[in-house]
């Protein structure tokens, strides 16, 4: 630990105090005695709330577990008293609207993705900053979006033939979104601007306009030969691209080089669990991060095909109106900051006893300080118009926990003189208590709070841990299908509308949805994910800016408003099946079955852990047993190892058959990796931190409070720095954001 510095009852970390005096604090107008002795009087107020409410959560986790041991669990309505009796279900409140104020469009009024990406990453970051815009030729072109057989594949160069199908795919996009008043958009010869109204000449010889007019927002260049074309979709844009000299625009009727539509509104800049950051110098690369995206300096160097070029936020776009008058569209996600739970303590910071400092307290401090950068307009651009700084809280258990969050905004908009409510609420829905009080939440920061969602890695954590007692759970993959989560998952869409998270004109919040997993395979996502939408999602969250393109062609689509206002009429499912047991009750697995479900949890495990232990990295794209990629994180190792747990815990397997397996997995794991720069194998260094964390999470994960997995890892991570065994650098096929 680097040395501390005392200041008003607290010590503080030496980098960490320089790079708040000298880079957050100057043009804020908040002095650092001002800032340093609120953030000694946050400390020394909440620590000992957190700390209680963590007890809280281990009494009421205690109280479960010996209601479980000693009955079946079976009874849906002693069940259902008693955790009403323990009150872990609370009171509902009476009926009442958030009054949440100055929300920007992105968040209440326009449907559309969003992206989830680790700050301290800065191209990545920057990369989902400035997938605000993407290439609808770019996203079809290179996924499998389309058929990839030959002769469409891809290759080297660029194939012509899949640039045709890519161009015929774009077309039924334009016609089914702003069709023509008569004939399609694969027939338009040249586009071009004629008193105030948008003309398509046709193959035919005719000429048409839009069956929609007003969906003609302005345009670049000559009238009679423009630049660009834009239009709107229920407060989404696309954006035709002229140029006949381009490779694709000079094979093209209309010469339409390209056509970008907006795709990601929003993006979590996130500092929890996508992120590796275990100390003050983790934590001020971070923060430093966040201040570059607020002040708009934030670059990071690209190599590419032997070159490296400068990657910086992407500008403004400027259109003239039909009317001749100037518009100027966001060029950039509007960006949230997700900030790490109330579990976690940091010694970056030590209150007046010595002890560890509650790290969200100042995660709310910092991150807000250097959000009113932007709210002082201090950098380059603006990214909230409304006077807005967006703190997504993670993993709160309950509306006791939310209040405390918004007790803690208040007092740090105090300390920065900032405006009551201008430090917005994001309540993620991912702890059962919280899913079970989830009105009480939301009315507990009913003046603040923008969004709500569904985590289902993180919610199915907490469930298993929850029910932990009461028997062997279901399959891993079975546990979609569970009565409790169909309940979850209707129930924060039901209780979000009745209390007036809806999008549309006076929208005050989004209802979001979690994370598509599988970033290669987009013709899955785009079949299956417009279902989120359908199911009164405003919003779902995406893995790459490629990702976030296609999506946005699900909220073309389906008309989420109307959808909301249908949903309106919907009341949530009963508290009942909410509190439902996800049991393998009858359940007679073969030995194949529960040695395949094993491998499957511990070769996730193990290939998610090597990255976060031993390279940093919070977030990566972890090949499964077949070799398939899927995202990872935080959430996804909490699930699988309280899986392995709970079959350990009930007898479904041994100890030995584990142990076995996680050698076995480990050789897998060692040839999935085994081309990766700095990479040193787990099944020849089973004395290393990465291969004992991965045991600990296993055999150590019915102890750890709530599964959570912080601990271990965090732990773990600080042994392997202090090795200096392995760079710190983020593995080759990490994709979080794709270029």
């Amino acid at each position: 630990m680097t040395s501390h510095i005392q200041l008003d009852g607290i010590s503080v970390d030496r980098d960490l105090h320089a790079f708040v005096n000298t880079e957050v604090l100057p043009e804020t107008g908040v002095s650092p005695e001002t800032f340093w002795t609120g953030v000694a009087g946050l400390v020394a107020e909440f620590g000992p709330k957190l700390r209680h409410a963590l007890a809280q959560r281990d009494r009421l986790q205690t109280a479960i577990d010996n209601f479980l041991i000693g009955s079946s669990g079976t009874d849906m309505e002693i069940r259902t008293r008693f955790m009403r009796e323990i009150g872990y279900v609370e009171e509902t409140p009476a009926k009442f609207t958030v009054s949440t104020q100055n929300v920007d469009s992105e968040i209440g009024r326009v449907a559309g993705p969003q992206l989830v990406v680790p700050v301290n990453n800065a191209r990545y970051a920057l990369n989902a900053a400035n997938a605000r815009w993407g290439s609808l030729y770019d996203a079809l072109y290179g996924t499998d979006a389309l058929p990839q057989t030959p002769p469409f594949q891809m290759g080297e160069s660029y194939n012509p033939l899949r640039g045709r199908i890519v161009v015929r795919r774009a077309r039924l996009f334009l016609n089914e979104t702003v069709p023509l008043l008569i004939g399609s958009h694969a027939e338009a010869l040249s586009y071009y601007v004629q008193h105030g109204e948008l003309h398509v000449k046709l193959e035919c010889g005719r000429t048409s306009g839009l069956r929609h007019p007003t969906q003609f927002a302005g345009f670049n260049g000559p009238p009679g030969e423009p630049n660009t074309v834009l239009f709107d979709n229920r407060g989404l844009h696309i954006e035709l691209r002229f140029d006949r000299e381009h490779v694709v625009g000079k094979t093209d009727k209309a010469g339409i080089a390209d056509i970008q539509i907006e795709s990601a509104l929003s993006t979590i800049m996130d500092c929890e669990d996508s992120v590796a950051a275990v100390d003050a110098q983790d934590k001020v690369q971070v923060y430093r991060n966040w201040l570059g995206l607020m002040r708009g300096t934030l670059t990071a160097q690209v190599p590419r095909n032997g070159r490296v070029s400068t990657r910086s936020l992407a500008p403004d776009r400027n259109y003239t109106t039909p009317n001749g008058a100037p518009l100027t569209l966001h060029g950039r996600s509007l960006m949230l900051v997700r900030t790490v739970g109330h579990h976690m303590f940091t010694d970056m910071v030590l209150d007046a006893e010595g002890q560890d400092a509650p790290e969200g307290v100042i995660d709310a401090a910092i991150v807000s300080a250097i959000g009113m950068h932007d709210l002082q307009r201090n950098g380059a651009f603006r990214n909230s118009r409304t006077g807005s700084i967006y703190l997504v809280r993670p993993k709160m258990h309950g509306s006791q926990e939310v209040a405390l969050s918004d007790a803690i905004f208040a007092k740090v908009e105090d300390i920065l003189s900032l405006p009551r409510n201008t430090l917005k609420m994001g309540i993620m829905d991912e702890e059962r208590r919280t899913s079970c009080n989830l009105a009480g939440c939301i009315y507990s920061a009913r003046e603040r709070v923008f969004f709500i969602n569904t985590g289902f890695l993180d919610r199915t954590g907490d469930e298993i841990h929850t029910c932990m007692k009461a028997g062997a759970v279901v399959r891993k993959g079975e546990m979609k299908t569970q009565p409790w989560i169909r309940a979850y998952e209707q129930r924060n869409v039901a209780i979000g509308l009745e209390t007036g998270l809806m999008t549309g004109p006076r929208g005050h919040g989004q209802i979001g949805k979690g994370m598509w997993a599988m970033p290669d395979r987009m013709a899955d996502m785009l079949e299956q994910k417009g279902a989120q939408l359908r199911a009164g999602a405003s919003t779902a969250w995406v893995p790459s800016p490629t990702a976030a393109t296609l999506h946005a062609l699900h909220y073309h689509e389906v008309d989420v408003t109307a959808v909301q206002h249908e949903m309106t009429y919907h009341a949530p499912l009963p508290m009942e099946d909410l509190l439902s047991l996800p049991l393998a009750q009858g359940a007679h697995w073969s030995e194949e079955e529960i040695a395949a479900e094993l491998d499957t949890n511990l070769q996730s495990i193990l290939g998610y852990v090597v990255r976060w232990v031993d390279m940093g990295v919070g977030c990566s794209k972890v090949p499964d047993l077949n070799n398939v990629g899927l995202m990872e994180d935080r959430a996804t190792l909490r699930i699988s190892s309280q899986h392995v747990a709970n079959w350990l815990m009930h007898g479904v397997v041994t100890q030995a058959q584990v142990e076995a397996a996680l050698i076995r997995m480990a050789r897998l794991v060692d040839e999935q990796n085994q081309d990766e720069p700095g990479y040193i194998p787990l099944a020849t260094h089973q004395d290393g931190p990465a291969f004992m964390a991965a045991r600990e999470l296993v055999f150590d994960g019915a102890r750890q409070p709530n599964g959570y997995t912080e601990e271990i890892l965090h732990r773990r991570r600080r042994e392997a720095k202090a090795r200096h065994r392995r760079p710190e650098v983020a593995p080759s096929d990490v994709e979080f954001a794709a270029d």
